[in-house]
């Protein structure tokens, strides 16, 4: 049996409505709802089983700002959802576990404090994810707003060292531009770090979904193609995804 791929729709929030922003960029910003949780609801109408969020306003401020909106999310559409965005406290990971919520990502936090991912992983194993969020082969942080110079590979070894066990992998140029993933570099953490990776960033057709398979991701992560009406979500689960 050919082993499948989770396709998992994304939410991103900012002032509770579901957005979407080209290459990171806060100031070029698309609103496609006033209410996430409708549109939550569209992907689980379409066969959706994990729901991608990132609460934009806790990435760049360092503090989740839209929990409420999150916690409605999870209550009212009962689907596995994945958090990331401004989670840079223990507690703060604890309070999103006990709303429901099935994985945490951890991005600048994996940077300025690994300890904290270790404990993490250590308490909560593979619901502790950590994005590898790469602009121009570096990490960047802080809502992709800060750029470091940590290369990506070496970052992601040393996460592996420490206990992590699932990333997700978004180019930064590509992300919101409805062109390509990178595929070169999703190649190559794969085979380098031996753990589950989830590729975002660039997915606009259904090929890309293909080549993604064929590389071996865990999960597919697919934003603005969604939006647009460029990839058909139900069409990309039946061809692709894991259903139950």
């Amino acid at each position: 049996m050919k082993r499948k791929m989770e396709i998992i729709p994304a939410v991103d929030i900012k002032d509770g409505q579901c957005v979407g922003l080209f290459q990171g960029d806060y100031s070029q910003q698309t609103v496609f709802d006033n209410r996430a949780t409708a549109v939550a609801l569209i992907w689980l109408s379409k066969g959706a089983r994990w729901l991608h969020i990132v609460d934009l306003d806790g990435a760049a401020t360092g503090e989740p700002k839209n929990i409420a909106a999150i916690e409605e999310i999870v209550k009212v559409s009962g689907l596995r959802v994945e958090v990331g965005g401004g989670i840079r406290r223990e507690d703060v990971a604890e309070e999103l576990f006990s709303k429901g919520v099935h994985r945490v990502i951890l991005g600048t936090s994996a940077i300025e404090n690994p300890r904290l991912v270790e404990e993490l992983c250590r308490r909560f194993g593979e619901a502790i994810i950590v994005a590898l969020d790469v602009r121009d082969g570096k990490i960047a942080t802080h809502g992709w707003l800060e750029d470091t110079f940590v290369d990506v590979l070496e970052f992601a070894r040393e996460m592996v060292d420490i206990g992590v066990r699932r990333f997700i992998y978004t180019d930064i140029r590509r992300d919101g531009t409805l062109t390509e993933p990178n595929f070169d570099m999703t190649s190559r953490l794969v085979a380098e770090t031996r753990v589950p990776i989830i590729a975002s960033g660039g997915i606009s057709r259904l090929e890309h979904l293909a080549k993604l398979k064929e590389l071996a991701v865990e999960g597919a992560i697919i934003g603005k193609a969604l939006y647009t009406g460029d990839i058909d979500l139900q069409e990309a689960i039946t061809s692709f995804g894991s259903k139950e």
